[in-house]
This record gives structure tokens, C-alpha cells and sequence, in this order.
């Protein structure tokens, strides 16, 4: 030991005795190694500080993160013996060098799906400025300037968590790097619950909000196009099944990127909306309404908006696949920043001077209140276009659940894979693709009262993927190493979370219960 630094040749531990004229080479494999072991043996002492343990894959057997998500299993250290390192070593640096690769083409998948931080940011935009802006109003009225806070406030809640769920995909290897461990949601549940309970109760989760995201945007386009043309003789059905006809392109979407193209178009024609029905308002501005903004709460309707707003900025679903794909993943938190601070503005603003156009006289739909019949035929159909360019990202993650959770091939799943070698869909996986856009077409059409039902059971799973689950993962994974306002924040998202659901789920449920006697939601 020389000015504080340790000379692999001086020190008799850092290498066996038949070992100390290795070439660097092996001295680097070696050392690799010896960081894998202490890897392994830390994971022992991390579990005595209440960290959550990695799934076991038998009795014997525990798996712990290596680099980039790769699994190594041991059943102790002890059973490390100089005969194993020695065999290690043998393979050179050349078996290293393939290990790497092995990991990085396993993290980094397709070069093809990579994506920049902007195509990601339009996928989030998508996300979060969904169709419930022109609703946004009447949440106004119902809540007055708590509505306005609400909006804001839970922008940047979502903001948080969407940014401390993507970190629980991420472990700190031995030299304090971090590391990803994980690639979704699903991944993280299993972590902390298991993969026999908790892996399939977000599953399920995530699934029931893709899908009825999906159902939501097709009984929109049906609604908005009926109202924008009274007078013709098809049914809303009729109209549901003419709005599904082009979405059945939708099946032969393979790739993140297209998917990207179309969220793009989907914020262009959101913006074309928002300043069409801004500019309305401003030519108001000398009839605006200030007194009519009160600060108060219809208890029996604004939980259902609350639930609303929370479910318009629900993106955590998509968050870890984007974060994967993304080609700089230092710039997510800074597209996460940007993308929530522009959906709360927008909202807000929005929100506000369009109830202050009109008032108490605000519709549920504040495009019903525009006077000019083609001016409210124009901005219908821009919404019809918008709800169908939304129905691809929702509809894409759903069958990317799917497709990982039942086709990925024997051992598995129990099905192949629905793509080629040339990742080209195969006759039967493109069936399946169609088969469920058409499942989302019948659901629009049969199940009545549908905004209501999205109500009650959005009130679970948007509060739950949104707010408390990340947080809860996030304490379970980090409590040891996470700052004291953090893990207070965490918790009060916790807390906030279950008392939003619990109202939204009651409320919705009596909305519903009342519905279905043909009585409006209050009492």
C-alpha cells in the first residue's frame, strides 16, 4: 500500500497465489467476477434492511440483477470455489466481451424501436391532453377554484410519480452506477409482491385501463359525429361501427415510432381545438362571468371529476416502455418536466375561461355551447380526428401486454410468438390484432351508461396506477436510501391516492346505481 492506492501485486488478497502473473485481461475478467459475488452477498444484507427480495425461480435457487437485467443464481457464496473462477477465467475476455453484448441487446432490444425525447414526449401528450379537455369546464362548475388547483396539483403528482416509478426499474451496482434491472410495471409488482399475486394484479390493472381507454375514444367518435349530424338516419351504432372501419389499421402497428407519428398529429389537432375554442372566448372577454366562479364542491358530482381529471393524466403505464426506447435516457425526466408543466397550463387555462364564457350555463361537452352550427360541426369532427389518432397508443400498449403476458413462445407462454424473425405479423397474431379492435367496438355499442362504469372503475385503477402504487413500490425499494421529504411526499400521495379512489368509487357507484332508474347523479 503506496499514497493510498492498492497495487493488485502487493496486496496477497486481491488475486489467488498461482494468479498474480495474470495478464490484465484476466485480471479484468477476474475482477468482474469478484464484483458479482459481492453483488450477491450485499443482496443478503439488503434484505435485513427491509429491502424487497427478487423473485425466487425455485427453493434452491435465488435471483439477483446483474448488469442490464441479467439474472445470476447461486445458493451461496461458499459454494464459489477457486476451480469455478479458474474456469471463468479461462474463457478470457473474449466470453466477457460476449456477456456485455448478450446484456445490451436484452435491455436495448431493437435499434429500430429506439426512439428521441421528443417522439416520447408526444406519446406522454397524448397521454395526458386526452379528450376529457373539453370536460374540463364543467369541472369548473361543479368545483369552482378547486377545480383549477386540483389540475395543477395533480400534474404534479403525476409528474413525481411517473419519474420515481421509472427509478424503481433501476438498481446501484457494486460501484454505485445504476443499473437496469427491470423493463415494466408488471416487473417492478413482481419485485415487490411476487410474481404469483402482485405481477398479475397490475397486469390485470393495466389492461382494464388500456382497453376501456380504448372503448372511450370509439363511443366519443360515435357520440360526436351523431351530434354533429342529427338529422341523418343512422343510429349511434351505425356511426360507432363507420368510426371503427379505419382503425383496423391499427392491428398492423409493430413499432413504437409509427405510433409516435400519430401521437404527434393527435397533439397538433388538440391544439387546433384548444385555440379555435380560446379564441371564442376571448372575443367574449367583455361578457365574462367572474362572479360566478365559487368556492365550493357539489359533492355528488365533483368526485366524478376529480376521478376524471386524475385518469386524463394517468401516462404511468407507458412510462417504463418509453423510458426503454428512448435513444438519451438522461433527457426523461426533463421531457416528464416539461410535458406535465404544458398539459397543467393548457388545462387550466382552458378550464377557466371557458366557464367563465359561459357560466352556469356550461354544458358537459363545452363544444355544445358554441352558438355557430358549423363552427361546433368543425370542432367536432377535429375531436373525431383527435379521439381516432389517441386510439393507437392505448390500443398499441395493450397488445404489447398481451403479447408478453401469452405470446412470447414455449416455455414461457403458452402461445408463439405473434411476429416473425423479420418482426413481420403472422397471419393468426394480425387476427388477434383485429379481433380486438372489434372488441373494443362492441363494448362501446352494448354497454350502456359507459362514461359512468369508466367513472367507478377508473376510480381504482387511475388512482392506483397514478398515485399510489408507484409510491408504494418507490418506499419499498428505496426507503434506505431515499431522502426523509421524500418518503414523506410519498406517503402523503399514499394517503391522498386511497381517499380520492374511496370517494370516486363511491360516488361513481351511486351515479351509476341511479342511472340505471333513469334518476340524475344527484339526489
Amino acid at each position: 500500500m503506496q499514497g493510498g492506492s492498492t497495487k493488485y501485486t502487493d496486496c496477497p488478497k486481491a488475486f489467488p497465489s498461482h494468479k498474480r502473473n495474470m495478464s490484465w485481461r484476466e485480471r479484468l475478467a477476474y475482477l468482474a467476477l469478484t464484483a458479482k459475488l459481492t453483488w450477491r452477498s450485499r443482496g443478503n444484507d439488503e434484505e435485513k434492511l427491509g429491502f424487497a427480495k427478487y423473485p425466487s425461480q425455485d427453493q434452491g435457487f435465488e435471483s439477483h440483477p446483474m448488469k442490464n437485467g441479467k439474472s445470476c443464481h447461486s445458493t451461496n457464496e461458499a459454494e464459489m470455489s477457486e476451480d469455478y473462477l479458474k474456469a471463468s477465467l479461462d474463457n478470457g475476455w473474449s466470453q466477457l466481451q460476449d456477456d456485455i453484448f448478450v446484456e445490451e441487446a436484452e435491455v436495448g432490444g431493437d435499434p429500430r424501436d429506439k426512439i428521441t425525447e421528443w417522439q416520447a414526449g408526444w406519446n406522454v401528450t397524448n397521454a395526458i391532453q386526452g379528450m376529457f379537455i373539453v370536460s374540463f369546464p364543467y369541472t369548473v362548475l361543479q368545483g369552482g377554484y378547486w377545480a383549477v388547483i386540483a389540475m395543477v396539483l395533480v400534474a404534479y403528482i403525476c409528474c413525481h410519480t411517473g419519474n420515481i416509478l421509472v427509478d424503481c426499474l433501476y438498481d446501484l451496482d457494486p460501484m454505485g452506477h445504476k443499473v437496469r434491472v427491470r423493463s415494466s410495471y408488471v416487473d417492478i409488482a413482481t419485485a415487490v409482491w411476487g410474481a404469483r399475486y402482485g405481477a398479475r394484479i397490475v397486469h390485470c390493472a393495466q389492461l382494464i385501463e388500456l382497453l376501456m381507454t380504448c372503448i372511450l375514444y370509439v363511443l366519443l367518435c360515435g357520440d360526436l359525429i351523431q351530434g354533429s349530424f342529427p338529422d341523418t338516419p343512422f343510429s349511434l351504432t351505425s356511426w360507432i361501427l363507420v368510426c371503427t372501419t379505419p382503425l383496423l389499421a391499427c392491428a398492423f402497428l409493430t413499432s413504437l415510432r409509427r405510433v409516435s407519428t400519430l401521437s404527434m398529429w393527435c397533439t397538433v389537432a388538440h391544439m387546433l381545438i384548444n385555440a379555435i375554442i380560446l379564441i371564442y372566448c376571448f372575443t367574449k372577454a367583455g361578457q365574462w362571468r367572474w362572479k360566478d366562479v365559487q368556492i365550493r364542491i357539489d359533492i355528488w358530482t365533483f368526485p366524478i371529476s376529480l376521478g376524471i381529471i386524475v385518469f386524463s393524466y394517468t401516462s404511468q403505464i407507458f412510462l417504463p416502455s418509453l423510458e426503454g426506447k428512448l435513444r438519451d435516457r438522461s433527457k426523461f425526466r426533463c421531457m416528464m418536466t416539461w410535458t406535465h408543466l404544458a398539459a397543467a397550463v393548457f388545462k387550466a387555462l382552458f378550464s377557466y375561461v371557458g366557464f367563465l364564457t359561459w357560466g352556469w350555463d356550461t354544458l358537459e361537452v363545452v363544444t355544445n355551447n358554441l352558438p355557430s352550427t358549423s363552427l361546433k360541426l368543425i370542432v367536432n369532427l377535429i375531436l373525431v380526428c383527435k379521439a381516432l389518432l389517441s386510439y393507437p397508443l392505448p390500443y398499441y400498449a395493450s397488445v404489447e401486454l398481451l403479447e408478453t403476458a401469452f405470446f412470447k413462445g414455449k416455455p414461457a407462454t403458452c402461445f408463439p410468438p405473434c411476429l416473425d424473425e423479420t418482426r413481420r405479423l403472422k397471419w393468426w397474431g394480425l387476427s388477434l390484432r383485429m379481433c380486438l379492435v372489434l372488441f373494443t367496438c362492441a363494448m362501446a355499442i352494448i354497454v350502456p351508461h359507459f362514461a359512468l362504469l369508466m367513472g367507478l372503475i377508473g376510480s381504482f385503477t387511475g388512482t392506483m396506477l397514478s398515485f399510489v402504487w408507484p409510491c408504494y413500490f418507490h418506499l419499498r425499494l428505496r426507503w434506505y436510501v431515499m431522502a426523509r421529504t421524500t418518503r414523506v411526499l410519498n406517503i402523503f400521495i399514499i394517503v391522498l391516492g386511497l381517499a380520492c379512489g374511496g370517494i370516486g368509487i363511491y360516488y361513481s357507484a351511486h351515479a351509476l346505481t341511479r342511472a340505471f332508474q333513469g334518476l340524475p347523479p344527484s339526489s
